[in-house]
């Protein structure tokens, strides 16, 4: 293991409020309130911004060595639905910076420090590798390339771009098993050149366009290897918990905050709304009292089986030391489940709205985008499934997103 972060070399302390999942919910009813300005700004509002801040809510899973809460990630799935159901957009941004903090522990610590530890508004993003290279030169490397879905990397101070290191020989720098080797430059906001290409159908406040560089130097201490054991700074057991982890539950999270938040309003709407030709309202009708009563199963059974793993995951790692497979399985496939079951709940509730949700001036048709959008990402890929089920027939699943 490289050098521990020394704590007691860590800034003046940054105070921050107590309880975050207390934080996300005194901050949601503002995100609600400027969810469609966020919207139709294209990305998170600057009063958006400094709310978080101010609720410490960018630095959830960030370690309490460099001024983070550092809590666990059933904590921080329980925040992130707070967030996703007051605003998918807010609470994406959010949970794409939480998953980038635990480089925090991977990072050098005068590195760490500067991007986190003695910055209160500290926050570093990342998008999806398009084309990325850093090229090994003498102190660091020079890096070209282009990343997309940078979401909430327009608020953010520091930016992460993920690249293939070419060596001097030309070649690219591959691990044991002959796979390309992957590291993270870390460059400051003011280094990279950004291009909108934001143009989608949900989850449109995140601004997550698309960033380059060009033949950009950048230092070997500026630069991260994720989740190898040999980089860790922070020997604490939380880390052994992945990025893709973090990623899996907090966009899980996003998506039952998101069908949350549509059947609560359901259910808001239900008391008054008569459907046309009919003398009572929802609220009296016996087939909705079923189906409601059917999708709350549904929901919260999906969210009990993601925290069940979650804390199933971390008695693991606590007893042996490690994250296992079987429970790297159980991981995914609940969080997988989960952002499918929600989407169908989600379903559910546009659809009994009726017309009341095709209208802009409601939240029913924005939450049906942003469901639908997020859905999309990698993390509710149909085939992860598949993989799971490989794994409980004695396959072994050598999936990427385990």
């Amino acid at each position: 293991m490289s050098a521990a972060l020394d704590l007691n070399r860590v800034a003046t302390a940054i105070q921050l409020p107590p309880d975050p999942v207390a934080q996300a919910r005194a901050i949601a009813p503002l995100l609600a309130e400027e969810a469609p300005k966020t919207e139709a700004l294209g990305q998170l509002t600057p009063t958006v911004v400094d709310a978080l801040h101010a609720h410490g809510l960018y630095r959830t899973l960030l370690p309490r060595q460099l001024n983070g809460y550092g809590v666990g990630l059933d904590t921080f799935v329980k925040v992130m639905e707070i967030l996703a159901a007051a605003d998918a957009s807010t609470a994406w941004c959010v949970g794409q910076a939480s998953g980038c903090s635990m480089a925090a522990a991977y990072v050098d610590a005068p590195v760490a420090r500067e991007i986190w530890g003695n910055d209160a508004r500290g926050v570093l993003a990342w998008g999806f590798q398009l084309e990325g290279r850093a090229k090994v030169v003498p102190g660091g490397y020079r890096v070209t390339g282009k990343w997309g879905f940078g979401s909430g990397g327009h608020h953010a101070t520091w930016m992460g771009a993920h690249c293939h290191v070419e060596l001097p020989d030309g070649s690219l720098l591959k691990n044991e098993d002959g796979a390309l080797i992957e590291r993270t430059m870390l460059l400051r906001q003011d280094q990279l050149n950004w291009t909108s290409s934001w143009d989608v159908v949900g989850l449109r406040g995140t601004g997550s366009d698309t960033y380059t560089l060009t033949d950009v130097f950048v230092p070997d201490a500026c630069t991260v290897r994720r989740d190898i054991e040999a980089e860790r700074r922070i020997d604490d057991p939380f880390f052994r918990f992945t990025t893709t982890s973090a990623y899996a539950c907090g966009f899980a999270a996003v998506s039952m905050g998101i069908a949350r938040g549509m059947l609560d309003g359901l259910k808001e709407l239900a008391q008054n709304k008569k459907p046309s030709h009919t003398a009572r309202t929802l609220r009296d009708s016996p087939v909705m009292h079923h189906l409601v009563a059917e999708n709350e199963a549904k929901l919260r059974s999906a969210r009990a089986f993601v925290l069940e793993t979650i804390h199933d995951a971390w008695d693991d790692i606590q007893r042996t030391g490690e994250l296992g497979t079987e429970n790297r399985v159980l991981m995914r496939l609940a969080t997988t489940t989960a952002i499918r079951r929600a989407k169908e709940v989600a379903e559910f509730a546009y659809h009994e709205a009726g017309s009341t949700a095709i209208f802009t001036s409601n939240m029913f048709e924005r939450k049906m985008r942003d469901i639908h959008a997020s859905a999309q990402q990698v993390q509710g890929r149909t085939g992860h499934i598949e993989v799971c089920g490989q794994y409980f027939l004695g396959l072994d699943p050598t999936a990427r997103h385990i």
